[in-house]
């Protein structure tokens, strides 16, 4: 079991990395107006996506396995709201600043925690569930940054995984071109050349 656990800490970890890295290349892309801009009423612009993800992360990972996940010092509504005054610096730092909590409390976990129960608003949680919910929830909402962002730069945008009729080439490229969060179309090159990975 505590291999187990200790299997399924490194893969949660693995993959918040690659979602944070998706989220990144994406906005990446973005000019400091398209980063703010949102494409209707009812929709949120890049900007509060990330702003919301950083709230929620700050809320649910502070105090991680001793205090109940939402915070009496969270206003969620207001993770929505971005006001003129707000620079892209600010939502940027963060955003650092919360995912920097997330690791940091991931890493501190061990095998024999994942199966202790903390509390979410009140409603218990196994550890495991309470990083299941937060990887399903952070996965929704940069996939929404991605999506948006992909509609601002249009036929500009740069993909983040395999580009459209390159599919079977991938098959044949190597494991080196398959990260999340980026799609190298040299690394088929590097691979043949290099086939260890290594410099």
């Amino acid at each position: 079991m505590t291999d187990l656990a200790s299997s399924y800490l490194d893969e949660v970890r693995r993959q918040l990395r690659g979602h944070k890295r998706m989220a990144e290349a994406a906005m990446a892309q973005l000019d400091d107006k398209s980063f703010f801009a949102t494409i209707d009423a009812e929709s949120n612009s890049v900007a509060v996506l990330a702003k919301h993800i950083a709230g929620n992360a700050r809320s649910r990972f502070t105090d991680f396995l001793t205090t109940d996940g939402e915070k009496p010092d969270r206003y969620r509504d207001r993770e929505f709201e971005i006001s003129t005054t707000t620079s892209r610096g600010e939502v940027m730092r963060w955003w650092e600043e919360a995912w920097t909590t997330i690791f940091g409390t991931i890493d501190s976990l061990k095998p024999e925690d994942v199966t202790c129960t903390i509390t979410i608003r009140q409603e218990p949680h196994t550890v495991m569930q309470a990083l299941n919910r937060a990887l399903a929830h952070y996965a929704q909402h940069i996939g929404q940054i991605v999506f948006l962002a992909k509609h601002l730069r249009s036929a500009e945008w740069k993909t983040l995984s395999i580009p459209r009729g390159k599919s079977e080439e991938f098959k044949t490229a190597g494991p080196a071109r398959a990260s999340r969060g980026t799609f190298d179309p040299g690394a088929r090159k590097k691979t043949s050349k290099n086939p260890a990975g290594t410099a």
